[in-house]
């Protein structure tokens, strides 16, 4: 079951950078989520819950991936109804169904533009997917 999403936001220059607390975003030096002007982009999304553990299942996973981008969106002033693309990273491109399941969940009626392809792995070997979003508000 997914743990709850906290998400901070801060303001540097003309932009707004939000941040889910996950230990790479220091590291490797980047943000959750950026929104400039009307744009929000979210960078790639792992399903990790809060205490640093993945889901089981690509289910699991994919859910609590989008969990994250949508309150990061949602911290950034936008909602999933904004999102006009994502992208789908697999590491087993024969579960693509699963996914497509879960994200019909959150974007069924939305339909943004999506690509989905597989990748020979992610930053975590318990990854299964990563996900990214681009939102516009207006």
């Amino acid at each position: 079951m997914s743990q709850s999403v906290n998400i901070s936001v801060t303001t540097q220059g003309g932009r707004q950078l939000a941040s889910s607390g996950s230990a790479w975003e220091p590291k490797i030096g980047y943000s959750r989520a950026v929104r400039v002007g009307a744009q929000i982009a979210v960078t790639g999304t792992v399903g990790i819950e809060a205490d640093g553990t993945f889901g089981a299942t690509l289910e699991a996973q994919s859910r609590r991936a989008l969990t994250i981008i949508k309150a990061a969106i949602e911290a950034l002033g936008g909602s999933l109804n904004h999102v006009v693309r994502t992208r789908i990273y697999l590491t087993n491109i024969s579960q693509w169904e699963e996914v497509g399941r879960v994200h019909g969940e959150f974007f069924g009626e939305i339909r943004p533009a999506t690509t989905l392809v597989e990748v020979s792995k992610l930053i975590d070997g318990a990854a299964l997917v990563e996900i990214e979003a681009d939102a516009i508000i207006g």
